[in-house]
């Protein structure tokens, strides 16, 4: 057969817009946009070890998935795996017969595809398989397509690989929309890789067992929720290895990875490593660990953990005394927004260059522009505004102004309506073409507020007196009873951090996420049980930034015992 029936071979007779849609995917983007990344040999044979696909058993009677083949990264190793347990069975059959349903491996992309196909042949051939068989067996093996569409006819022992990483945002509206008919984990703003997941593991046999390398977002993120339930309702979470700041890949990545070992299966512990040495002698080692009957009381780096997997909650993967200092504070104390505060996002414009510009210079009447702090006005700790504006098109009841009542604002956006109309918000609504993607709330500008980055190594919280609306880089808090400057003192404690390291998924250089849904953990008691002096104390150590005295002040705030500050040690810098 030839490469270009190959690559047909699954096409519709007819072209639907979902087919033409996946047809426009398999034939462009780049490696970046395909969110295709290469994993290391060590690493897959690791994880071919960890769901026993190894070659002293007999896999020509099993049978493997591998929804995103890629380069064949996994493929050729298990390929390997599979002609030794073969050959060492002495089967006289024809190879097609006997291996011809052993591997199902699916890739989208047309020319990773063809090149994956003519890699395959040759390299049966050179173990020994005639070249006729081999030809076959690439035939049956290899499928060009989207896994989250083609038909599988069977169930699988094993599913292993490395799945897309790819934001929804990039897929056309029509495969996305599909995709969400098919795939109820996809939530939120998920990654393809939650739906790729979700089919991988509804493909499991009785008993079978799934090894993926992926980004650790969605097993915290709200994202991740509906896909954490399922694992918790109809699967066993049976090893978690965090691969951090670890060579696991051939190139490097920003989001954080972890190998995650599911099956389907009941279940209770969960056995933890992390960031292992990556070569053979060492995960040979920890295979040995993370698969053995127990755990040897002598092995340091495995913990076994019990209960990670609690519904749709998030997993906490982090040691024992930091989970029960973590679960005592949130049995005593009210959540942030419990208490009283809210938390917040500033505005996404979804076009920056025509609604955001020096302050003076932005040429619209007065009342519909308002000054706006961005994370560079406040990198040294405090507000140091250079002078931004934001143009905003929102009445106060949140409808739009009609623009006839505005000559200067619709001058100035009738001159950008070009870039204005390209975006998914004007398109969706095309009478609505000149809003922002967020609602302004001109109110939000005068109510002082804590504003907080999103990506940062330690809690960075500023103070902002009530002159300034944020942009979408920041996050925001405002309170009706609590004291802003005594809430600041707090967060900028060890405490704000230990929550959101506990429940925030990480970014390369340990950088945290200080997002809404993480922020929204953080346990603080109600001001009206804050002691007069503790008031004090809390709101000074704010206003001097003197960040001992904020964690000395929350010590007393929370009451942690000496062991508990221990574990804030570990987890913030209480000083």
């Amino acid at each position: 057969m030839s490469a270009d029936g190959l690559l047909r071979r699954n096409a519709e007779p007819n072209a639907c817009p979902v087919t033409v849609a996946v047809q426009e995917l398999a034939h462009a983007g780049g490696v970046e946009e395909r969110g295709a990344i290469f994993t290391r040999r060590e690493v897959v044979e690791f994880i071919l070890d960890l769901v026993g696909y190894t070659a002293d058993r007999p896999l020509y009677t099993m049978r493997l998935l591998e929804p995103a083949f890629g380069a064949g990264d996994f493929l050729i190793p298990a390929i390997d795996r599979l002609l030794t347990s073969w050959k060492n069975a002495r089967d006289a059959r024809d190879p097609t017969e006997v291996l011809g349903d052993a591997i199902c491996a699916v890739e989208l992309h047309s020319d990773t595809f063809s090149k994956a196909y003519y890699a395959v042949v040759p390299h049966l051939i050179a173990a020994g398989i005639p070249t006729f068989s081999a030809k076959r067996l690439a035939d049956r093996w290899l499928i060009n397509g989207d896994f989250l569409l083609v038909p599988l006819a069977e169930e699988f022992d094993v599913v292993v690989g490395n799945p897309p990483y790819v934001r929804t945002e990039r897929i056309p509206d029509v495969l996305m929309a599909e995709y969400r008919s098919r795939y109820k984990t996809i939530y939120d703003r998920a990654d393809l890789y939650v739906p790729f997941i979700e089919r991988a593991l509804r493909s499991l046999t009785t008993g079978g067992t799934l090894g993926f390398i992926c980004a650790d977002r969605w097993m915290k993120n709200r994202y991740g929720g509906p896909l954490r339930e399922l694992v918790a309702t109809h699967y066993h979470l049976k090893a978690h290895v965090d691969m951090t700041d670890t060579d696991a890949f051939k190139e490097s990545v920003i989001a954080y990875p972890a190998i995650t070992v599911i099956s389907r299966q009941a279940g209770a512990a969960t056995r933890v490593a992390s960031r292992p040495a990556i070569d053979t002698e060492t995960l040979s080692r920890l295979t040995r660990t993370l698969t053995a009957r127990t755990v040897p009381k002598s092995i340091t780096g495995v913990r076994e953990l019990v209960g990670v997997t609690r519904g749709a909650e998030p997993w906490l993967l982090e040691d024992s005394a930091q989970m029960a200092l973590i679960s005592r504070l949130e049995a005593q104390f009210p959540s942030i927004e419990e208490a009283g505060c809210k938390v917040g996002i500033g505005v996404a414009t979804g076009a920056d260059k025509a609604y955001i510009g020096p302050y003076e210079e932005l040429d619209v009447e007065e009342d519909r522009k308002l000054p706006l702090v961005m994370t560079r006005d406040i990198n040294s700790g405090h507000v140091k505004w250079r002078g931004l504006g934001v143009i905003n098109p929102f009445r106060a009841d949140g409808g739009l102004v009609p623009l006839e009542d505005y000559p200067k604002l619709r001058r100035h956006l009738e001159a950008r309506r070009t870039a204005l109309m390209a975006r998914h918000v004007a398109q969706k609504i095309p009478a609505n073409w000149y809003r922002t993607i967020d609602r302004i709330t001109p109110s939000l500008a005068n109510k002082p507020k804590l504003l907080i980055p999103d990506i940062k190594g330690d809690a960075q919280i500023v103070f902002e007196e009530g002159k300034l609306y944020p942009h979408h880089n920041l996050y925001f808090i405002t309170a009706d009873e609590w004291d802003l400057r005594a809430l600041q003192a707090v967060l900028l404690s060890g405490i704000a951090r230990l929550f959101v390291a506990t429940y925030s998924t990480r970014m390369r250089g340990g950088f945290l996420r200080f997002q809404a849904q993480y922020l929204r953990r953080i346990r603080v008691p109600h001001w009206k049980d804050v002691p007069q002096r503790l008031r004090h104390d809390l709101k000074g150590a704010a206003e001097r930034s003197d960040l001992a005295a904020c964690n000395k002040a929350a010590l007393v705030l929370y009451g942690l015992t000496p062991q508990e500050q221990c574990v804030l040690n570990g987890s913030g810098d209480t000083n």
